[in-house]
């Protein structure tokens, strides 16, 4: 259970934070610029909501809910890394199950989608710039990812790279989706501007 009571510590005032497993670390670390950059698409994620509870669009707000909350579980994953020595508590860990759930609702939101015709411009209803914003931002975050997971004596687990990979996935068909089924979407037209 989390509890704060206090939200200043003064502990990171030397440029450090501390990760789960009680080690400091430097607050520019890989890791913790992986932490941040996934709290960075879960804002991103917050703004968009504020255009999907209605227009007959709750069923996906519902969805984003609860990739919000699967966020701080990436979250905490990734600050309480696996060093392979033994912990005193269990660690919240990305799980194979929440990617399927992100596949199964991939694939119900695409099913009602109009055939692609060409690569789709950010933009459209505001749900969905912020939907192709949060998108983007968790492209970087799994950037950032695989550089930690390729770092010596750094892990990151399957599971969690298998979520951030289809969570941006799900952010584009879900920009299309808001964006009338697709047919509101904004296609990039090559070349249109020589």
């Amino acid at each position: 259970m989390v509890k704060l009571n206090k939200i200043y510590t003064r502990t990171g005032d030397d440029g450090t934070t501390g990760l789960g497993t009680g080690e400091r670390v430097a607050k520019h670390d890989l890791r913790i610029a992986a932490v941040g950059t996934v709290d960075e698409t879960n804002s991103c994620i917050g703004l968009a909501r504020l255009h999907t509870g209605t227009d007959g669009i709750a069923n996906l707000d519902a969805m984003l809910a609860r990739i919000q909350n699967d966020l701080f579980d990436l979250g905490a994953d990734l600050t309480t890394p696996d060093r392979g020595a033994k912990l005193e508590f269990e660690p919240l860990r990305i799980v194979a199950g929440q990617v399927a759930r992100l596949e199964t609702e991939i694939d119900q939101l695409n099913s009602d989608l109009a055939p692609l015709k060409s690569f789709v411009l950010p933009g459209g209803m505001p749900a969905a710039a912020n939907l192709h914003l949060a998108r983007a931002i968790s492209r970087r975050a799994e950037r950032i990812m695989v550089e930690l997971g390729e770092t010596d004596g750094e892990t990151v687990s399957e599971a969690a790279l298998h979520y951030i990979n289809r969570l941006s996935d799900f952010l584009f068909v879900a920009s299309r989706y808001v964006n009338a089924q697709g047919s509101g979407d904004i296609l990039w037209v090559p070349g249109e501007n020589r």
